[in-house]
């Protein structure tokens, strides 16, 4: 039997940095929240409160994976061999899933709105919901650099998008009410907010689903990779191949590979070559199961 482990967990110094950038988002997000909520009562529009209510699931969303991206960062222990890695995963998926009940909220209080039209202050919502989308522009600058690297942080940059999306909403309602007297315009932007942060939350549920049921990463072949190993030298056949995603940029591979007359040495270093280089997989662990008559030193 041959066993190798390489082991690289492609995070290096991302949580500080990770944790700075949310920092500072959560920072603004805050800030004008409180501004919202303020120009949404005084102006009676259900935007800008729809606006504000998902501005305060973003600082939820931000203080969730704040929290996530510190724990991930735990060493592992005896208990937790892969560390808290997953906790980044979990973190999202409950982003995820709040997004989908604020546009469930979201939806009911614009029908309300419908049968019962409230009359709203166009231009003062029309400023404010300015200000909001220059807020959110600022998060969104933060945020870009870290979206590919975690999908925590992507999921607290969808939240920023959805809530960009919202303010344009809100924008182009308060506009409506201002130019022409629409009232049902601000109810309709609150549906059009709704559906949008529902949108915006799907591929997170997906991709967060996804790992936590340990399917393949998206970017692996596994039939392609299956016969990448078995084309190299002295693997005579490939079984018990798993390919999996701890966390996002940390993915796993194990196998078992059956080999003949062979340099065992070479071989592990070829599969791990083809993982790292072929397959983007810095964490390999290989198993070489030699063939009868396999021995001596041709064999490692």
């Amino acid at each position: 039997m041959a066993h190798s482990h390489s082991h690289s967990h492609g995070h290096g110094d991302f949580g500080s940095r990770g944790f700075r950038r949310l920092g500072w988002t959560l920072v603004l997000v805050l800030a004008y929240m409180g501004a919202e909520v303020a120009g949404g009562i005084l102006t009676r529009s259900l935007a800008l409160l729809a606006d504000a209510g998902h501005m305060l699931s973003d600082a939820g969303a931000l203080g969730l994976a704040m929290f996530a991206t510190w724990i991930a960062g735990k060493p592992r222990t005896a208990e937790r061999t892969f560390g808290y890695h997953r906790t980044e995963i979990l973190a999202a998926l409950a982003n995820g899933a709040a997004l989908v009940a604020i546009g469930i909220y979201i939806v009911v209080e614009a029908w309300r709105r419908f049968r019962a039209p409230v009359e709203v202050d166009g231009p003062a919502m029309l400023a404010v919901a300015a200000g909001g989308l220059a807020v959110n522009l600022a998060a969104l600058w933060i945020l870009r650099g870290g979206r590919d690297e975690s999908l925590n942080v992507r999921g607290a940059w969808l939240h920023v998008v959805a809530d960009a999306l919202g303010s344009v909403q809100a924008i182009a309602a308060g506009a409506l009410i201002w130019a022409f007297g629409w009232h049902w315009a601000d109810p309709a932007a609150s549906v059009a907010i709704a559906l949008l942060v529902v949108w915006s939350s799907w591929t997170l549920l997906r991709d967060s689903v996804h790992v936590l049921m340990e399917g393949a990463p998206r970017h692996v072949d596994t039939e392609e990779l299956r016969r990448a190993i078995e084309a190299v030298d002295g693997v005579l056949g490939v079984h018990d191949l798993h390919v999996w995603t701890i966390t996002t940029g940390f993915e796993s591979l194990s196998v078992h590979a059956r080999v003949g007359d062979c340099d065992r040495d070479a071989v592990l270093a070829e599969i791990r070559r083809l993982a790292r280089d072929r397959f983007e997989i810095e964490h390999s662990t290989v198993q070489l199961e030699p063939e009868a008559g396999c021995e001596g030193a041709d064999c490692g």
